[in-house]
Formats: C-alpha cells, structure tokens, sequence
C-alpha cells in the first residue's frame, strides 16, 4: 500500500503531502485539473519500484524511473515535466509497503539530473492502470506503435495494460479471495470476453454469438478489462489499481454495481486510486462510507491549482463539481414552484 506521499514541482502539481491514503482514494477536480497527470505520476513510480531488480533485470533504479517518465509522459524531454517557475527541482516520495522510496529530478547544464533511493528489496506484486478509453478494441494498435514502431501516441499505462492482458486466464493462479468480485463481474457482463489466440482479437462471446469488440458496447469492454485481470496471473492481494474516470461509458446503475464491487476488492487488500469528476461516483462513494463505517480519503484541487483533503465518511467535499451539481438541483427545483 503506498502511503506517506509527497510529491513538489512535478508538472501541475506544486504541492502535495498526502500522510495516510486508504484501502479506496479519490482524486477529483475540473477537466484539465491535473488529475489524470497526478495517478500517472504515482503509476509511474510505483510500477518503477516494481520492476526493480524483477527476474534478470539488473538495471539500476535510475535507468528504470527515467524510461518510465519517458514513455509515460512522452516528452522530448523528461526535464519538460519539472515545473518551470523557478520553483525547485521534481520531488516525489512515499512509503510501499512501509518501505521508503524517492527520487528528485532537476535539469542541470541542459541534461537531467535524476536521482533515486529506493529501500533493499523486491515488491512481487504489480499495480496496473485504468485509463478512462478502452483498450481491448485497440490491443493490436497499441503493441505495434509502441512495441514496433516505437511511437509516441499510447503511453505506458497503456502499453503495460495490453501486457498484463495478454496473460491467459487459465494460466493463472486462483485467488479464492476474488471469486465472489468477479461472478459479480461476470454477471455484469451477461457474456464472456475472452482473447483469441489465432485471430488475436479480444472476442465477446453471448452464448453461441461472437462479437467483434468493435461491435461490443464500452461499458462491457472496462468491466472484462477488470475481470481479467483478476482471473490472471497479474493482480494479487496486495496490487494497486488506478482508475481514470470510471464513469466513462458505464450507465449509473452499472457503475454503482462496478463501485460496489470495488469496495469488495479493497477489502481484501487491494489499493485504489480513483480520478473521477462526476457527482454519481462521489456520492456512492460517499454512501459506501457511511454503509461500512471507513474511511475513503479525497483529493480535491480547485482552480488555483490548490490541493485540499477530505474524508468521505466525514461528509461531501467542497468542489465546484458538487457546487454545480447543487445549484442543477435548486434550480430544478425553484422551476417546480414558479
């Protein structure tokens, strides 16, 4: 679990000291807020952490961090991400699993100074990231612009998702803990997605129909994404899970069932990071709060780039995404009564 996060200059982000995330946190804000850069930031540096002395790679701490910020942010260069107002270098730090970890980066003479100090130790577990567009319909894109060509387009959050895809369902171990999450899943989707391998094209299978996943409707693509992903190998009880707006392409009623759901992963010690900027999401959490009696840490930046903490089982928080959705409301309501 990541915690203790501090993070200074590290692109929108001035100033941010988060000392005790939760099993569930919430990030929200405006459009271009800088919420989506802030969960990349932290994917970033933990699935740095992970790959960090993995199987034969003996490349050093540094080596791996900077081709993460690379291909993640997809910069010319990874100094561009340092803020610019004479501030002070990037600064990132946090515990893993009660472990130290942190780096800084500064452009010194024209060239990046980087560096790192990470705590002995391996972390087995892998975090993955959700972003808010579907993958599945674009799995062979993705591999060949990123993998062949090279190109920036896809960044990384997308690139090691595919990979973390690729890993067939059969071949992976059975985690007991996720059976009931994911026949909640499955019942969700009302089919089976699956990948095959001869045609290597992700396939929606509703009885004997077989559906394109061009033809297959979004929301069923981000459910199976998940779904998978703890039928694999890849997620365990101690990973991380990003999720960049989960209301994207679900319907309310999916997404408080996806929601709930969630809450029964966290439970059995998976992490999430949730960026959203939709009042529904907001609010289940916050009913998911109160029904269970813990706490869902929030995140809030306002217009000035300020960052403010909450606690959903304390209340909603102060955001010009619930201001708006309130005065929706009273001027419905004042309409009803003229």
């Amino acid at each position: 679990m990541i915690t203790n996060l501090k993070i200074a200059n590290y692109g929108p982000i001035r100033n941010l000291q988060w000392e005790n995330p939760g099993p569930i946190n919430l990030v929200i804000g405006e459009n271009g807020s800088g919420k989506t850069f802030f969960l990349k930031a932290l994917y970033t540096a933990l699935r740095s952490v992970e790959l960090f002395r993995r199987g034969d790679d003996r490349r050093d701490i540094n080596e791996i961090i900077e081709e993460k910020l690379f291909w993640t942010f997809q910069t010319d260069k990874i100094t561009d991400i340092v803020a610019r107002d004479g501030s002070g270098p990037l600064k990132c730090s946090m515990d893993i699993d009660e472990r130290p970890f942190s780096f800084s980066l500064a452009s010194e003479k024209g060239k990046p100074k980087l560096t790192a100090k990470i705590k002995s130790g391996q972390r087995e577990s892998n975090s993955v990231f959700l972003p808010a567009k579907e993958v599945l319909s674009l799995f062979g894109i993705i591999l060949k612009s990123r993998e062949q060509d090279k190109l920036f387009g896809f960044d990384d959050t997308y690139l090691d998702l595919v990979k973390a895809l690729q890993v067939p369902t059969s071949r992976g171990r059975k985690y007991l803990a996720f059976e009931k999450s994911r026949k909640g899943l499955e019942s969700m989707l009302g089919g089976k997605v699956k990948y095959d391998q001869r045609s290597t094209e992700w396939l929606f299978t509703k009885g004997r129909i077989k559906y394109n996943m061009h033809a297959t409707a979004e929301g069923i693509k981000k459910i199976a994404i998940l779904d998978t992903l703890l039928g694999n190998r890849h997620l365990d009880v101690n990973s991380v899970i990003f999720i960049d707006e989960p209301e994207s392409a679900l319907h309310p009623k999916a997404l408080t069932r996806f929601l709930d759901i969630i809450g029964a992963i966290a439970k059995l010690g998976i992490q999430f990071f949730i960026a959203s900027h939709s009042y529904f999401v907001i609010k289940k959490l916050h009913l998911i709060a109160r029904e269970r009696g813990v706490s869902i840490p929030v995140q809030s930046i306002d217009g000035k780039g300020t960052w403010h903490a909450y606690d959903l089982l304390e209340g909603m928080p102060e955001n010009p995404i619930i201001d708006e959705s309130v005065r929706l409301y009273e001027e419905e309501v004042g309409m009803a009564f003229e």
